[in-house]
């Protein structure tokens, strides 16, 4: 364990007591055994555990000397804490944007975790240099600033017994290392430079550094001659030893937790001196690149400073404190696996995060664990509740801790892929999830085609409907001279065949998979065809009408009977749907599409129809005229005339509105391609039922009865 003891030495102008330049003479009671110091404008102090004595029992009857006790013990790792500071003040010094022309340095002693020997090292601190007197003016004096407590509860106690007498403002390190397979490790990160910086140091080029020594032959296995007294037991040192062949028990060539903490505080004072420089807070000033004296400090204005500390270190961590004069960390989790030959590595498990909610504050990995041999390689359970499994998430019980909560199962559309989830995910939009909502898997893409039973067998009552409607269309054609073809208007007969085939043959453009073509055609094309198929038929019934009113004496109706009429209606309807639909194209027109919503586990293509409310004018339109052509046919279905279709439109009429009056609702309620399935339906159905119910009776004369295809059997019967 390392306690570091920030302090800041103010060099003062020699006083002289008399008007000569006589100087006060303290004799320094015992040196300690080992430091390390290095000389700058502010120095950094440290009590550093390095080692400690194992003594026997003696009695003294006078001061004994200072000669070596029985058995100095040392702790190779506690090394790397010494070098993380001397680090620390290498890097500052060469930072031209911190402490600008000011240097930092440091003087390093031992505590030997030792009540005594640490009150001993943190008075020589306090003292005159070389001079055991705490606070007395003797020629250069250090005078304490500021103290960053001991990583070591102990250890920070018996140093802040001293401070707090001096007022001496003490704070960087509360953590607790525990032993075992897994430990909470203070965080830290690779520091740029630090491997290269202790690679090639040994106790030749480490001047005034009296810890590497001990350190040197505790970790080799070797002694120094100089420091032989006896015979010599092993191997001699010869300084050259490499520090990367040790292994990672007995000393790390990257920083760890500890070591790291002690960097960000030298990092911490540091900039906390920065700004008080920059703010002139009793800190000597510079004029024309020359220090002026430096006058006596009131080091404890430095807390202010240091409360406000913020920075990013050369690693990347930000370093900071919080409301409390904390320093706002974490802690990492770490799994320690031991190898058979006594090495060891740490492996990041986890994270212990206290500036995070209670229920994510820590984090653990469980499937990185490795765990010992006689474990029974299961994470402990919680106690209040066990794992929520997943495909369901964790729920906090009011007013209890946050490792007690209910486990409920994922909402509709949601899935958890792992334990003790917080909350459960929704999958993406191609994917749904599984029973079990533990996984999301990838939906079916779904489209209307030609390779699926519903599809073909569309398919094949649309051509089995175009072929009927071809046949009839040539019968007609054949039998274009007989009377009863002519009775019933023959060109209007054609165009009302031609547009039921075309009719039939448009479905083909709702099967198979969409592109921009049919996107554009398909409704389009159906809305204008069905609207000259309607209006066919309403010129139908109108001639009807008009051919009865015509047959009264006198009547002035007979000029209206004829072709023109008959064409006007067809051609002026025909262009108000063609108009709706031109005007669909040009301002919103329909387009390739998928629908990722309707179908739970299926991706829709389809073609998005761009403007709802256009679709249903043009389904509205047709309903218009199909309307109109039953209205006027049922009135016109018991005309005495011979030549009267009304009521064979009438009945057709019936069909087509209740096919598209039932579709309405039938298309709202399906999803996705059973959607143009229903469109598709009531297309054949409709169409279907015109071809059926009108021309149907007039084939059957023709082919089957042909006796009856004259004009007299016409005048006599009602066809």
């Amino acid at each position: 364990m390392v306690v570091l003891v920030v302090l800041l030495q103010a060099l003062f102008p020699h006083m002289a007591w008399e008007s000569h330049t006589a100087k006060c003479r303290v004799q320094y009671p015992q040196r300690p055994l080992h430091m390390y110091n290095q000389p700058g404008d502010f120095i950094i102090g440290s009590i550093a555990s390095h080692g400690s004595f194992l003594f026997s029992s003696a009695t003294f009857t006078e001061e004994p000397l200072s000669a070596l006790p029985e058995e100095l013990v040392v702790v190779p790792k506690g090394y790397q804490h010494i070098l993380a500071l001397a680090f620390a003040v290498k890097e500052i010094n060469e930072n031209p944007h911190i402490l600008p022309n000011l240097t930092l340095g440091f003087h390093i002693h031992d505590s030997y975790i030792n009540a005594i020997k640490t009150y001993h090292a943190t008075m020589l601190l306090l003292s005159t240099l070389e001079k055991f007197l705490p606070n007395y003016i003797c020629d250069t004096q250090n005078n304490v600033t500021a103290v960053i407590g001991g990583l070591d509860s102990q250890i920070s106690l018996h140093v802040a017994t001293i401070l707090d007498i001096y007022k001496i403002p003490q704070r960087d390190w509360d953590a607790t290392i525990f032993n075992g397979a897994i430990t909470f490790k203070i965080h830290s990160n690779d520091l740029p430079g630090f491997h290269q910086y202790i690679e090639g140091r040994n106790p030749f080029n480490a001047e005034g550094d009296d810890f590497i020594w001990d350190f040197w032959q505790h970790a080799f296995g070797c002694v120094f001659p100089h420091h032989i007294l006896d015979d010599v037991m092993g191997d001699i040192c010869t300084g050259m030893e490499n520090l990367e062949k040790l292994p990672a028990s007995l000393f790390e060539m990257t920083v760890q937790g500890l070591s790291y903490s002690i960097y960000n505080a030298v990092q911490a004072v540091a900039h906390a001196l920065h700004a008080m420089f920059l703010r002139g807070l009793s800190y000597p000033g510079m004029v024309d690149g020359r220090r002026e004296k430096l006058q006596k400090q009131q080091f404890w204005q430095l807390h202010h400073f240091l409360r406000g500390v913020s920075f990013n270190n050369s690693a990347g961590d930000t370093v900071s404190f919080n409301q409390n004069w904390e320093v706002i960390s974490s802690l990492d989790v770490i799994n320690w696996v031991i190898s058979s030959n006594q090495s060891f590595h740490r492996v990041k498990i986890g994270r212990m995060n206290p500036e995070t909610s209670p229920d994510l504050a820590l984090t653990l990995h469980e499937d990185a664990i490795t765990w010992h041999g006689w474990f029974n390689q299961v994470q402990p359970l919680s106690v209040c509740t066990e794992n929520c499994h997943a495909g369901s998430r964790k729920k906090v019980k009011e007013g209890e801790p946050f490792c007690c909560y209910d486990c409920i199962p994922c909402p509709e559309g949601k899935i958890s892929n792992q334990e003790d989830m917080n909350d459960c995910n929704t999958c993406s939009d191609e994917e749904y999830p599984n029973k079990n909502q533990n996984l999301c898997i990838p939906k079916d893409i779904s489209f209307l085609s030609y390779g699926e039973p519903l599809g073909i067998s569309l398919a094949c009552f649309a051509l089995y409907f175009s072929m009927i409607t071809a046949l009839m269309l040539g019968t007609f054609v054949k039998h274009h001279n007989t009377a009863l073809v002519k009775a019933n208007n023959r060109d209007l007969t054609y165009t009302l065949l031609i547009s039921l085939l075309l009719c039939f043959l448009c479905v083909f453009l709702f099967i198979g998979q969409r592109n921009m073509v049919t996107c554009l055609l398909r409704q389009t094309a159906f809305g204008i065809i069905f609207s000259v198929a309607v209006s066919c038929v309403l010129a139908k019934t109108i001639t009807v009408v008009l051919a009865f009113m015509a047959t009264k004496p006198g009547s002035r109706m007979r000029m209206w009977v004829g072709k023109r009429l008959t064409n006007s209606i067809v051609a002026s309807c025909s262009l108000v749907q063609a108009g709706v639909c031109a005007a669909w194209l040009g301002s919103s027109p329909p387009f390739p599409d998928a629908d990722v919503h309707s179908v739970t586990k299926e991706v829709v293509l389809e073609c998005n129809e761009g403007s709802v409310s256009m679709f249903y004018c043009v389904l509205g339109y047709m309903g218009f005229l199909a309307l109109a052509s039953f209205t006027v046919a049922f009135f016109a279905r018991k005309l005495p005339d011979s030549f009267n279709e009304a009521k064979f439109i009438t009945f057709s009429m019936l069909v087509f509105c209740s096919v598209w009056l039932s579709f309405l609702p039938t298309y709202l309620s399906t999803k996705g391609k059973y959607m143009v399935a229903v469109e598709i339906f009531s297309i054949l159905a409709s169409g279907a039922g015109l071809l059926c119910c009108i021309f149907a009776p007039k084939c059957y004369i023709i082919l089957l009865r042909p006796e009856l295809n004259n004009r007299e059997h016409l005048v006599r019967s009602k066809v």
